[in-house]
C-alpha cells in the first residue's frame, strides 16, 4: 500500500515565505516532513522567509530558502533544479503565487494586463510542468487560486481571468500526471485576512467581504482565515490524494460553482 503521509516527505513551495505559504510550510513540518523549500519572489520578503526557514528548522524539517521571480520558465525551471540539488527531489510541490489587481476592465492597460497574466497563469503553468517532470511518483501538486472563479463580479477581470486558466492545466496535469500516482489540485480560497488582501479594497469593500460568506459570523475577522485553509492543503497532500483534477473553494460560503 502507497504511503501518503507526510511525514518523512520533501515539500517545495512556491511563494512560502509568509502568509499562506508560510503558514502551509511551518504546518507540514509540524507534520514530519523532512525538508521544506520555502521559495520567495523579491528581497522585500527576505526576512520572511529567513523566519520561516528558522521556524521549519525548529519543527525538526531541513529547510533553505531559494529566490526567485517565476514569471519566466526559466526561473521556475532553476527552482526545481536549485531545490533538487539542495534537498532532493520532492513529494509535494505547493504553488501559493499571486498577483491581484481590482480595477475596472475598460481601464487595465496592456502592461497591467501582462503582469497579471505571467504571475497568476504562466508561472502557474510551468510549475506544474517542473513539478510533472520532477515530483516523485505518489506525489501530490496543489496550486492555489481564487475563490472568484465562482463568482460573478465585477473589476477582478484580469485577476481571476488570469488565475482561471490554472482549472484547466490542474485537470490536464492530473490526468498525464495520474499515470504515476500523483494528484493535482487547486484550492481557491475565498478573500484571506492577509496584506495580500487590502491594499486592492477600499473600506466599503472590505466591510462587503466582511458579511458576504454564509458562515462570516463564526469567523474570526468576517474573512477567509488561512488557519483554516491549512487544513484542507494538508489533507489533499496526506489522505486526500484521490481526490484529483478539481478546483475546490473553500471560503465560508462566500461563493460557489
Amino acid at each position: 500500500m502507497t504511503d501518503h503521509s507526510i511525514k518523512g516527505k520533501t515539500v517545495l513551495i512556491a511563494g512560502g515565505a509568509k502568509n499562506l505559504g508560510g503558514l502551509i510550510a511551518r504546518d507540514l513540518a509540524q507534520q514530519g516532513a523532512k525538508a521544506v523549500v520555502i521559495h520567495y519572489n523579491s528581497a522585500t520578503s527576505k526576512a520572511d522567509a529567513d523566519a520561516t526557514v528558522a521556524a521549519v528548522k525548529g519543527a525538526g524539517a531541513q529547510a533553505i530558502a531559494i529566490q526567485a521571480n517565476l514569471t519566466t520558465a526559466g526561473a521556475v525551471e532553476k527552482l526545481f533544479v536549485d531545490a533538487i540539488a539542495a534537498v532532493g527531489s520532492p513529494d509535494i510541490a505547493i504553488n501559493t503565487v499571486g498577483k491581484v489587481l481590482k480595477k475596472p476592465l475598460v481601464e487595465i492597460s496592456e502592461v497591467e494586463y501582462d503582469e497579471m497574466a505571467a504571475v497568476n497563469s504562466k508561472s502557474a503553468f510551468f510549475f506544474l510542468k517542473e513539478a510533472g517532470k520532477h515530483v516523485n511518483d505518489n506525489g501530490k501538486v496543489v496550486t492555489v487560486v481564487t475563490s472568484l472563479l465562482g463568482a460573478f463580479t465585477p473589476f477582478y477581470a484580469a485577476y481571476a481571468g488570469t488565475k482561471a486558466p490554472v482549472e484547466h492545466y490542474t485537470r490536464a496535469a492530473a490526468k498525464e500526471f495520474g499515470t504515476r500516482g500523483i494528484s493535482v489540485t487547486a484550492v481557491g480560497p475565498g478573500p484571506m485576512d492577509t496584506p495580500f488582501f487590502y491594499p486592492a479594497e477600499g473600506a466599503d469593500a472590505v466591510a462587503y467581504h466582511k458579511t458576504a460568506g454564509a458562515l462570516s459570523p463564526f469567523s474570526r475577522t468576517g474573512l477567509t482565515d488561512i488557519e483554516d485553509v491549512v487544513p484542507f492543503i494538508r489533507h489533499l497532500v496526506s489522505d486526500g490524494w484521490w481526490i484529483t483534477g478539481q478546483t475546490i473553494l473553500i471560503n465560508g460560503g462566500y461563493t460557489t460553482k
